[in-house]
Formats: C-alpha cells, sequence, structure tokens
C-alpha cells in the first residue's frame, strides 16, 4: 500500500516556473512507475508525465516536452514535477500517482492516487 501527499501548486502568471513534489509513504514505493496527472473542469483527468520505477525512462504528452521534467528520488520516496514556461492551459488538479506500465509509460494505469494539488496560471 502506498500513500502519496502533493505539494508546491499555487498561483502564478503564464511564463512562471513551478516545482511540484509528491511525497510517499510505504515499503513498496520503488517498485511502482510513478505519474502526474491533472484535470480542468469539464474535462476528463489527463496522464502529463510518468517515470519508470528505477527512474530512466519518462514519458510526456506533447503539450508539455521541453516544459516539464519528471523525476524521482527512491531513496527520499518523492516524485517530483518541475514545471516551466507555463501557460494558461496548463491550470488544473494535478495528482501523483503510483501505478504500472506493462505496454510502456504511455500507458500508464495508475493504482493509487494522492489528493491534487491546485495549479492556476493566469494569462
Amino acid at each position: 500500500q502506498v500513500q502519496l501527499v502533493e505539494s508546491g501548486g499555487g498561483l502564478v502568471q503564464a511564463g512562471g516556473s513551478l516545482r511540484l513534489s509528491c511525497a510517499a509513504s510505504g515499503r513498496t514505493f520503488s517498485r511502482f512507475a510513478m505519474g502526474w496527472f491533472r484535470q480542468a473542469p469539464g474535462k476528463e483527468r489527463e496522464l502529463v508525465a510518468a517515470i519508470s520505477w528505477g527512474g530512466h525512462n519518462t514519458y510526456y504528452i506533447d503539450s508539455v516536452k521541453g516544459r516539464f521534467t519528471i523525476s524521482r528520488d527512491n531513496a527520499k520516496s518523492a516524485v517530483y514535477l518541475q514545471m516551466i514556461s507555463l501557460e494558461p492551459e496548463d491550470t488544473g488538479l494535478y495528482y501523483c500517482a503510483a501505478g504500472t506500465n506493462p505496454d510502456g509509460l504511455e500507458r500508464f494505469s495508475a493504482v493509487h492516487w494522492g489528493q491534487g494539488t491546485q495549479v492556476t496560471v493566469s494569462s
């Protein structure tokens, strides 16, 4: 069992930066791939980025490539999402998740969820 708590969200102007953190508890953290999802009102939750359990492989949706970086520190049981050049379209509730990716990171499937942290980007 993994429990996840996000932090680092906030209100920024377009072009600004934020770094989201996710602290995990549970003895099996390092066995999971990790991902960040986001959801805006009226839209489906979407996978933004994912990282393999060993940290050697990453995935990003096209709209954030070159702007977002996902990383993890298994010794600290933490995963991060560094976001730069933020756009209003990045606004949403961001969730970290632990899961599996049997068919590649683009097929990441969450099995444990955090409660979310709000990111709001103003124009």
